[in-house]
């Protein structure tokens, strides 16, 4: 079934190749050979993979680090809540609005929804000190730590950004059109482009977190920044719509995350990340 399903899809492949060397325009006078004054608007999905973070807690009778907290993201897969407007938070989502400045060049600006889920029952070493009330379910936790090994359980720490891990940024970017390669003149009907950019933004995270068994915080907030290097592939059909996949990198530094209904109590950290992508779009001269 899989070998059918390739030899069809390879099928199709060189049938559009035909198609476009087929119908030839000059180049000229294709939409497709120009690019500056058009926009384009993309939706999609993503994965995300992680880097070790040390993560320190602190706030009242407490300040602690756990270090080298491994965490993971939270895939949905193929599910209709991509195209549901009431449940598009659901699943790990992208999206992004952009305007060429040039034929080659563009402005963006975009929203990655990631989902960042610390392991839970790991073992992590931890260092700083707990000295909260005996009257504080946490107490049991009272103590001076010193490069010690504890398991984060949720009666001691639950730490996810599941609604979510969102990346706010502008990105400026590069398209650039090699078509030709494939043997492909007549781009209106399919074209074939890489893409390359570079973004900075801000992270606005809805953090569910479980601290100490204190009440949660888990409000949208303002907790950082990141920086990010963006490649991809874009397949562009009919002139006006493509399909695109991009492979992204960063990094992300989140100094104020909100923890607990108490503002004195926060959680800081940072780490590296690399996304995958895979989006629909359309582009158009407006």
């Amino acid at each position: 079934m899989i070998v059918n399903l390739n030899k069809a899809l390879a099928i199709l492949f060189v049938c559009i190749l035909n198609w476009s060397a087929f119908a030839q325009k000059e180049p000229s006078s294709l939409y497709t050979s120009h690019n500056k004054g058009k926009t384009f608007l993309s939706w999609g999905g993503n994965r995300g993979a992680f880097t070790k973070s040390d993560i320190n807690f602190k706030g009242d009778n407490y300040n602690f680090t756990t270090e080298d907290v491994k965490a993971s993201d939270k895939p949905k897969g193929w599910h209709i809540d991509y195209l549901n407007p009431t449940r598009m938070t659901i699943p790990q989502t992208n999206f992004k609005v952009g305007h060429f400045i040039s034929d080659n060049y563009y402005l963006a600006l975009g929203l990655d929804h990631m989902k960042y889920v610390m392991n839970q029952n790991q073992y992590a070493n931890i260092n700083g000190y707990i000295d909260l009330p005996a009257s504080e379910a946490g107490s049991i936790h009272n103590g001076i730590y010193q490069n010690e090994s504890i398991q984060l359980t949720e009666e001691f720490l639950m730490f996810e950004h599941t609604d979510g891990l969102n990346y706010l940024y502008a990105e400026f970017g590069r398209f650039d059109d090699i078509s030709s390669i494939f043997g492909i003149i007549n781009t209106d009907i399919f074209q074939v482009n890489i893409t390359e950019g570079v973004g900075a933004g801000v992270l606005y995270p809805k953090t569910n977190t479980t601290l100490l068994q204190k009440n949660r915080y888990d409000d949208f907030h303002i907790s950082g920044y990141g920086v990010a290097l963006n490649a991809g592939i874009n397949l562009t059909f009919l002139k006006y719509f493509f399909i695109q996949g991009d492979l992204r990198g960063g990094y992300i530094n989140m100094p104020n995350v909100r923890t607990t209904r108490s503002s004195n109590d926060s959680a800081s950290h940072h780490f590296m990340f690399i996304e995958s992508v895979f989006s629909i779009g359309g582009i158009f001269r407006i």
